[in-house]
């Protein structure tokens, strides 16, 4: 079935970096796009950032452009955040999604999450 592990979260200063990382299995991971969003307390679930099945094109949301990168790496079926120039306001939890073509419908997949804290 299908599996996505997230790992790397954890206390950061201000300013600070953290690369997440989210380990996939039970599906052709080079054929599909992967996204992470987030979710901090008392908010939605947010697009943090995308990539292509073939990482030729990502999409970041605009807060978080400039500053995170999400790269992947299709021969050990994982894709990465890479967060830089922190701010307490990137204080959440993070979660890789996977968007899966089920033979009669697209179905969302997630991990279960990793906590990131910005914080001085």
């Amino acid at each position: 079935q299908v599996q996505l592990v997230e790992s790397g979260g954890g206390l950061v200063q201000p300013g600070g970096s953290l690369r997440l990382s989210c380990a996939a299995s039970g599906f052709t991971f080079i054929s599909y796009g992967m996204s992470w969003y987030r979710q901090a307390p008392g908010k939605e679930r947010e697009l943090v950032a995308a990539i292509s099945s073939s990482g030729g094109s990502t999409n970041k949301a605009n807060s978080m452009k400039g500053r995170f990168t999400i790269p992947r790496d299709n021969a050990k079926n994982t894709v990465y955040l890479q967060m830089n120039a922190l701010k307490p306001e990137d204080t959440a939890v993070y979660y890789c999604n996977a968007r899966i073509w089920g033979g009669d419908k697209w179905r969302d997949y997630w991990g279960q999450g990793t906590q990131v804290t910005v914080s001085s």
